[in-house]
């Protein structure tokens, strides 16, 4: 087609007319949106570089005479890496007349290898760069890392929690207060016979009034 006639045609439509291909013979050019299209490219991109992980080079050290429970931890650490993803460059560093021996940091970098087989691939063999010796491993293909455990309860909670609900049940039950009605009526019992006690012990005044009139003198 034309070019000309392609344009008009783009026009038309209210589209554009991009060329795809400049260095195809003839150049392949097509109608479209080009503003539609400018934004749906940056979206995928975005997209795509949401999902995209950056992977980072971590690194172990460690010495030729370094302690076999420290081997132990160094290793799980290195798989705790390359659980994330990253990939783990395992370094052996040499000081002083340790520069003498370069074959036992080879044997410990080769030892730690034999422990990650089947977890990592080894990238790059063990070669020595001035006085460090490194190996980079990576995570090995269609290797899973383990899933955590959650720890079982423990005997001494698992018996704490079966002896409260007892406690409970043999704690004593208090006694009720008594009522208000019971209480009213034991103090008016306690006031009446209060008031019987001091009736009796006080004298008459007909008595008093008696004696007086027996003891008074004849005229």
């Amino acid at each position: 087609m034309v070019p000309m006639r392609a344009l008009d045609i783009a026009r038309d439509r209210n589209l554009d007319l991009v060329e795809i291909s400049p260095n195809a013979i003839p150049p392949v050019c097509k109608i479209m949106d080009y503003g539609r299209h400018k934004y749906e490219q940056a979206k995928k991109e975005n997209e795509a570089r949401k999902n995209q992980r950056t992977i980072t080079l971590k690194e172990i050290r460690m010495r030729p005479r370094t302690d076999d429970h420290d081997v132990e931890v160094k290793t799980r650490k290195i798989q705790e890496f390359l659980a994330e993803g990253d990939k783990v460059r395992v370094s052996v560093q040499f000081r002083g007349a340790e520069m003498r021996h370069p074959d036992l940091g080879r044997k410990l970098l080769d030892e730690i290898a034999e422990d990650l087989k089947g977890t990592a691939t080894i990238e790059r063999s063990p070669m020595m760069e001035g006085r460090m010796m490194s190996m980079i491993v990576s995570r090995a293909p269609g290797w899973e890392p383990p899933k955590k455990q959650v720890p079982p309860p423990s005997k001494h909670s698992a018996a704490a929690a079966t002896k409260a609900p007892q406690i409970a049940q043999d704690a004593p039950v208090e006694d009720q207060a008594p009522s208000s009605a019971s209480t009213t009526e034991d103090k008016d019992t306690i006031g009446s016979e209060v008031e019987d006690q001091i009736l009796s012990s006080a004298p008459t005044i007909e008595d008093s009034d008696t004696t007086d009139s027996e003891e008074a003198p004849q005229s």
